[in-house]
């Protein structure tokens, strides 16, 4: 089995980058790992823990992902493919809040950055509270960890996996929201 670790968390964009990764590489019997952060993608491939990684680099809107590059700076790896998957950003809540309730969003700072225009519209006073990963705020509000008049930036799918409500779509500030993503194994290694 082999063992692909993600930046991100279930229902991450991560996640879907993956998929692209094991179709684009014909991968048969994958299990994924949850691994939240690139250093932690990044350290997981090059100590063997994981076959494969999968992260973003660099968003169209949202630049650089810094702690990609921080993580590429302290590890060793080998880059197999870079691939671009168009990103959809999502507003989402608990059933029963609506708009005008959200009191604070909380989302990965990348989703913050590509919503920047629909976020000074609709919540230029409220607090915008940066999170490790989008679909990580998701489980985070279902959860009770966060505010429960809350709303956080993550894929759509996330609604329906954690029990949330989808209260916009397409919230992304560019049409075509494309993030650059890396697929690393061990240097040196074959698969």
């Amino acid at each position: 089995m082999l063992k692909i670790g993600i930046q991100g968390g279930r229902g991450s964009f991560s996640e879907e980058a993956a998929k692209v990764f094991i179709a684009n590489h014909g991968l048969k019997q994958t299990t994924m790992d949850y691994l939240i952060t690139s250093e932690n993608v990044v350290a997981a491939v090059e100590s063997g823990q994981v076959d494969f990684g999968i992260f973003a680099m660099e968003n169209a809107q949202g630049g650089v992902v810094i702690e990609s590059v921080e993580a590429l700076a302290h590890h060793r790896c080998e880059i197999v493919e870079m691939f671009y998957v168009a990103i959809s950003q999502s507003l989402l809540a608990r059933r029963g809040v609506f708009l005008g309730d959200i009191t604070e969003i909380h989302s990965h700072q990348q989703a913050l950055r590509q919503c920047r225009n629909y976020l000074a519209e609709h919540f230029w006073t409220r607090p915008l509270i940066e999170q490790d990963d989008t679909a990580e705020a998701a489980r985070r509000l279902k959860e009770g960890k966060i505010s429960k008049t809350a709303g956080v930036i993550a894929p759509r799918f996330c609604a329906e996996l954690y029990g949330l409500v989808v209260i916009a779509e397409d919230i992304h500030d560019l049409k075509n929201n494309l993030t650059l993503f890396l697929g690393i194994k061990k240097l040196g290694e074959t698969q």
